[in-house]
C-alpha cells in the first residue's frame, strides 16, 4: 500500500494561497485517476487501486502545522510504512513555478514537516516539493504563505501543480528514482 499527502489548510479562505499547493496537487491527482475525496474525522481521503495494490490520497483537516496528526492514524491503522509515503508540499526554498522531488531530507522548517516528522515517527519519506518563493523585504512568512500568487506567478505555479500531480501517479508504477530523474529535470 501506499499513501500520498498533500499539505494545505482546509477551508475556502486557503484555497488558492501559496500555503495550499500541496492540496491543489492532490485534487489534480484525484481528479486524473478518476478517486473521489470522503470526509473523515482529521482528513479527506480517497482510494483506488492501481496494478492490484490499495492506494490512498490524503489532504489533511488538521492545519498545517498538524498534519502528522491526521497521517499518522491512517498509516497506523492501514498499516502502512514510511518508505511508501510520499507529501507534496509547498516550499520557500524554490522559486515560484520550481519543483523538485526528493527521496528523504529534513524539514526545512516547514511546520507540516515538522509535525509528520513528530508524529509518524521518521523523515525517511518521498517528498515532492513545489517552489512558492520567499516573501518580498518586508513582509511576513505568515502573510506570505498565506497569500496569493501574483499574476505573473500563476501560470508556471499551475503548470507545476500539474507536474506533480504527474510525478506522483508516474510513481503509482514506476520506482521513485525514476520519477525523481525524469521530474527534476522538468
Amino acid at each position: 500500500m501506499k499513501l500520498i499527502a498533500g499539505l494545505g489548510n482546509p477551508g475556502r479562505k486557503y484555497e488558492k494561497t501559496r500555503h495550499n499547493v500541496g492540496f491543489q496537487a492532490l485534487d489534480t491527482l484525484a481528479e486524473s485517476v478518476g478517486a473521489s475525496w470522503k470526509k473523515g474525522k482529521k482528513s479527506m481521503t480517497a482510494e483506488l487501486t492501481v496494478d492490484g495494490e490499495k492506494i490512498y490520497l490524503v489532504k489533511p483537516l488538521t492545519y498545517m502545522n498538524l498534519s502528522g496528526e491526521a497521517l499518522a492514524p491512517v498509516m497506523n491503522y492501514y498499516n502502512i510504512p514510511t518508505e511508501n509515503l510520499l507529501v507534496v508540499y509547498d516550499d520557500l526554498d524554490l522559486p515560484p513555478g520550481s519543483l523538485r522531488v526528493r527521496l528523504k531530507g529534513g524539514h526545512g522548517g516547514h511546520n507540516g514537516l515538522k509535525s509528520i516528522f513528530q508524529e509518524v515517527g521518521s523523515k525517511d519519506f518521498k517528498r515532492i516539493r513545489i517552489g512558492i518563493g520567499h516573501p518580498e523585504p518586508g513582509d511576513t512568512v505568515i502573510s506570505h504563505v498565506l497569500g496569493t500568487f501574483s499574476p505573473e506567478e500563476k501560470k508556471a505555479v499551475q503548470e507545476t501543480i500539474e507536474l506533480s500531480a504527474k510525478a506522483a501517479e508516474v510513481w503509482l508504477t514506476k520506482p521513485f528514482v525514476e520519477v525523481m530523474n525524469d521530474y527534476n529535470k522538468k
